[in-house]
């Protein structure tokens, strides 16, 4: 149904495409764009802003679900997809691996949608108690960031715990069954784990460090679409601010998408930032740190200068 809202969220999307335009040598048959489970993308797909402002220029959008970051970024490495959205670590472990990607925009994160969990039963009170522990992690995803991050400030070291990297359905299951005593995680599954396994948090993101989530476009696509990215930047960052104001639509779709329980999703976004921001110094600084980090403790084979792949977006250019 189309309502006064709809009608007036279209024209700021309208009025902002207005000054991003796209010039006809720029533009692709098709935007294949990578997301992961959770977010906004649901509530962003069924409002159809991102096709309304692509299809006027003869373009198709096409939506491809991941379960993480990691085979999203390599999905836009070989050219199967062309943007997408992760966390802080994906990027790292890709630019390492020699991944073809830019960092075209971000999202700084409060810091409140990814944590450390344990059984509500169990004897770890704090980072420290991880020691000789097994800990679930998604490798190569933010929350192996927030792992690694969380246990340099513990003053524990990789090798004081027995790491069990695994993909979040199996880390979910490992969880229940108790074959992990700890498990580092992000919303929705975090959300779920505390609402339905009463799961206890030992640690927030914010608790440890300050961590950003990115957009990210494969290099050839920018080098040859620019004003694309530009555009689609813009998209998203009109549709994060509506989605930062309207909680309750952006849960209903999300769980209609997911099937997940809609209290979880509740509590994932009201404890979420959608705003979507250029690169910036500050975040590059931030997003350097962390790979300093990963060169350290040896997790990945080269350092890697994170100012080398950044694409510079200047709103409204």
């Amino acid at each position: 149904m189309t309502t006064r809202r709809t009608i007036l969220g279209g024209a700021l999307i309208l009025a902002a495409l207005a000054i991003a335009p796209v010039h006809a040598e720029d533009r692709p048959k098709e935007i294949r764009i990578g997301t992961q489970k959770g977010g906004f993308f649901p509530a962003v797909r069924q409002r159809h802003t991102v096709e309304d402002a692509f299809k006027p220029l003869g373009i198709e959008v096409k939506w491809v679900d991941f379960q993480f970051g990691p085979p999203l970024l390599e999905a836009i490495n070989v050219g199967s997809v062309d943007f997408g959205f992760v966390g802080d670590s994906p990027p790292i472990f890709a630019q390492a691996g020699g991944a073809k990607i830019r960092y075209v925009a971000a999202v700084k994160s409060d810091g409140r949608t990814q944590a450390i969990i344990v059984p509500q039963d169990s004897p770890i009170k704090t980072l420290v108690d991880l020691k000789g522990k097994r800990v679930a992690f998604g490798k190569g995803s933010s929350a192996h960031n927030l792992l690694v991050a969380a246990l340099e400030k513990a003053g524990l070291s990789w090798s004081d715990i027995t790491p069990a990297p695994l993909a979040p359905a199996d880390a979910t299951a490992a969880f229940v069954k108790g074959s992990v005593d700890a498990w580092s995680i992000w919303d929705p599954y975090l959300a779920l784990a505390e609402l339905k396994e009463k799961a206890r948090v030992i640690a927030f993101d914010k608790d440890v460090h300050k961590p950003n989530a990115f957009y990210i476009a494969g290099s050839d696509f920018v080098e040859k679409y620019p004003s694309v990215v530009a555009r689609l930047n813009t998209v998203f960052a009109s549709e994060g601010k509506w989605a930062d104001t309207h909680h309750e639509e952006v849960a209903k779709a999300q769980a209609e998408a997911t099937g997940v329980d809609i209290e979880a999703i509740r509590r994932f976004v009201d404890r979420s930032n959608y705003q979507v921001v250029p690169v910036d110094d500050e975040i590059v600084r931030s997003q350097q740190a962390v790979a300093d980090r990963f060169v350290r403790l040896g997790l990945i084979p080269k350092p890697v200068r994170i100012s080398d792949i950044v694409w510079k977006w200047t709103p409204g250019s």
